[in-house]
């Protein structure tokens, strides 16, 4: 049987793509982004429970009545693609059941491209962190290579899948004009993207590195100044063309 590790779910999430959404956050991330907040999400032996894709599918039904025309199911973590069966049997399942899917997801893809293609074709959507757009300020950010994050872009783009597109901006480290000149660049080309938002960077996670005895990365940092944020937002889709 296959047992999804989760690491927590979210009934009624508003933030994790169209409608309400039954968020489930799947345990084990290979990324140490410096601004992580779910760092309780990185070692995939430490689960808060076992659920098999049955069981999984069978809680979120129970929700359906308040998803109305949009809602669904998201998959996040931690990053879910390093689950991949268990992430493909629950696709198959809410695809059987007309439940709308969401992956949310640093494209940190395993090798398999047969069960990547499978897990793409099932799911409805990627909200797809861009965590830079730069092979160096990316590997600097997150300790890995960018080549997995590309390979699974051009798989989801090979696919027609739609895209939400996200980046953390972060103070100090990409909260500059150059950053979105080059972030621009990077998705002037990308297909079938529905909506692109920059998201300030929050401390909150902070405590938590405390709590699991971790060094956090950006000790001290202040929050990210929301308006500033919302003006380099506006800012991209102005280099863009775009609204949303």
């Amino acid at each position: 049987m296959t047992l999804g590790r989760i690491s927590s779910e979210e009934s009624m999430g508003l933030v994790d793509g169209p409608g309400i959404r039954y968020v489930v956050f799947l345990q084990g991330c290979q990324l140490r982004c410096k601004y992580c907040h779910n760092p309780e999400t990185w070692d995939m032996s430490k689960p808060s429970f076992l659920l098999s894709p049955e069981e999984l599918v069978k809680k979120v039904e129970r929700f359906m009545p308040y998803f109305g025309k949009d809602g669904g199911l998201t998959f996040s973590g931690g990053e879910p693609l390093l689950q991949p069966q268990f992430l493909k049997e629950c696709l198959y399942l809410c695809k059987e059941k007309s439940i709308h899917t969401v992956i949310d997801t640093a494209g940190v893809s395993i090798s398999d491209s047969k069960t990547m293609h499978e897990i793409l074709s099932l799911c409805d959507l990627i909200i797809l962190d861009i965590k830079s757009s730069d092979d160096e300020k990316y590997r600097e950010l997150t300790g890995q290579p960018i080549d997995r994050f590309k390979n699974f872009l051009a798989l989801a783009q090979s696919l027609n899948k739609k895209l939400w597109l996200r980046q953390v901006i972060v103070p100090g480290l990409n909260d500059n004009e150059e950053n979105i000149k080059d972030l621009a660049k990077f998705i002037k080309p990308i297909q079938n993207v529905e909506r692109i938002e920059l998201l300030p960077y929050k401390s909150l996670g902070e405590s938590k590195y405390k709590k699991l005895g971790i060094k956090y990365p950006l000790a001290g940092l202040k929050d990210m100044d929301e308006a500033k944020c919302k003006d380099l937002e506006n800012l991209l889709h102005q280099i863009l063309g775009r609204s949303v």
